[in-house]
């Protein structure tokens, strides 16, 4: 009988709990969320209580803490009182409405102004790229600032590491980021810090995952810019991480991966944008204000005539910055839209932009890679091919071996975009991006030849083809799209 009376009361209790949960997660999950990831988290719990209610604690939160969202709301009124009424060079005649309210948007949001008469080099080879950065060091007379996703000393980056210890021994203040879970457990990791210390570095964990040391946050946010300042006078950013290409990982060797990026090097005014996000960083790890130390606005022309403005974005930000500036220039554009996203899985605002300038008449070119380096994100996309097809997208497919993972976007003759973002809900929810937001035809004209260069080592995935895909692979398509939705 006591038996009997026990599990009675026991099943009332999981009941009641199990109600409880329900309730709870509608009146909770939804709140400030999309509805997509609202819905996915909600089927999640419903359908998988303990282990939907587990995953929503741990990673259910897609914001930093509150202490460090106030860091960069500080950061971002800093930045804009102390950068207003400067002059950061002459800006290029004729700028339209829609441009104009597009810059206005990204000051808004990411605080960083907009800046004339700069110069910028395209380097879309992956080793001169690690090289020509260590060449910049080389030069440098005051100061280093290093900021990489992935940060590895290995054999195609010891000529930058080498740099870098020559730098340190004259005297030159070398101060480095990398992001903690990203290299954590990775090859080369303790090396690279062993490295470091011995050349007598500054580094730095970004978003250190250590709960022991009173450093936490959701497990999953990544700071995911690359950048290089060489004393507020030349810049590098774009996709490539500081490893070799095949991030020295025994699966991508095994399977001859190897990663094709895109670098810019910048000189000019907007280099001290590009310093300002490095110092942000480094203030939100470190509490350290070097600003006024450094002079991060004693700007130099640079040796073109470039318009350019640096947009950050992240969870420290109250909004998604690169995906409302994409969105903004989907609809401004008027005759072609070229997008280069290794990983292109979009929200539905970003897929109605997209096939809607489709609708609109526009030319709309889309590069992704043939095979995929992470099976559910790779799923995720493929899961939307069918409806960019249909509306008229062209779809090219970087021939594997190789992960094309360049990151750009070029709009008509005369707009870019190129950094560390790619155009996938993780980019605009948990990752810390930086993109360069650039005005000029000659730019342009270079973005155009390298998305040739992409077009002629790729193959048109068509309409055709895709409707003969397997069910199995429908499938898994279909359920990594419903994952996806989880932020």
């Amino acid at each position: 009988m006591e038996i009997e009376i026990y599990t009675s009361w026991w099943l009332v209790f999981v009941f009641v709990f199990d109600v409880v949960v329900r309730v709870a997660a509608i009146i909770i999950v939804p709140r400030n969320r999309r509805p997509t990831a609202a819905m996915a988290w909600l089927l999640a719990i419903y359908f998988i209580p303990l282990v939907g209610v587990f995953l929503f604690l741990l990673i259910g939160t897609p914001r930093l803490p509150r202490k460090r969202r106030k860091m960069q709301q500080d950061i971002n009124d800093y930045i804009t009182e102390t950068s207003r009424g400067l002059d950061f060079g002459t800006l290029r005649p004729h700028a339209g409405e829609g441009y104009t309210n597009l810059v206005t948007l990204n000051r808004n949001l990411g605080a960083m102004p907009l800046a004339g008469d700069n110069g910028a080099i395209l380097i879309p080879d992956y080793q001169a790229s690690i090289d020509a950065m260590a060449r910049a060091v080389d030069e440098a007379e005051e100061y280093v600032h290093v900021e990489f996703y992935i940060l590895q000393t290995d054999a195609s980056t010891d000529v930058f590491f080498t740099a870098l210890e020559r730098a340190c021994r004259r005297g030159i203040v070398v101060r480095v980021l990398l992001d903690h879970w990203a290299n954590r457990g990775k090859p080369y990791y303790k090396k690279t810090l062993k490295r470091l210390d011995a050349m007598g570095a500054h580094w730095k964990l970004m978003l250190p995952v250590q709960p022991f040391k009173g450093k936490y946050q959701r497990p999953d946010l990544r700071n995911h810019r690359k950048l290089l300042v060489v004393d507020g006078e030349v810049a590098f950013m774009g996709s490539q991480n500081m490893t070799d290409s095949t991030y020295n990982l025994k699966k991508n060797i095994r399977r001859g991966l190897h990663w094709v990026d895109l670098m810019v090097r910048l000189d000019g005014p907007i280099v001290a944008s590009i310093n300002g996000v490095f110092l942000a960083d480094w203030f939100s790890e470190t509490g350290e204000i070097l600003s006024e130390e450094i002079g991060l606005f004693e700007v130099k022309s640079g040796s073109g005539d470039l318009d350019c403005q640096i947009v950050p974005s992240g969870p420290g930000f109250e909004s998604e910055n690169n995906l409302r500036l994409f969105l903004g220039l989907l609809y401004h554009a008027k005759r072609k839209i070229i997008i280069v996203s290794p990983y292109f899985v979009p929200d539905e605002s970003l897929l109605i932009a997209v096939t809607s300038a489709c609708q609109r008449g526009l030319q709309v070119e889309l590069f992704v890679s043939e095979e995929g380096d992470q099976a559910m994100v790779y799923h995720a996309q493929r899961s939307y091919y069918e409806a960019l097809l249909k509306a008229g997208v062209r779809i090219w497919m970087y021939r594997k071996p190789f992960i094309l993972h360049s990151k750009s976007m070029t709009i008509d003759d005369d707009l870019a975009i190129i950094g560390s973002s790619n155009m996938d809900m993780r980019s605009f929810g948990l990752n810390m991006e930086v993109s360069l937001f650039v005005r000029g035809e000659e730019f342009v004209k270079d973005m155009r030849g390298v998305e040739d260069m992409y077009r002629s080592l790729s193959r048109e995935l068509t309409l055709e083809e895709w409707n003969k895909q397997p069910l199995r692979s429908t499938v898994l398509d279909n359920l990594a799209r419903l994952t996806s939705a989880l932020q």
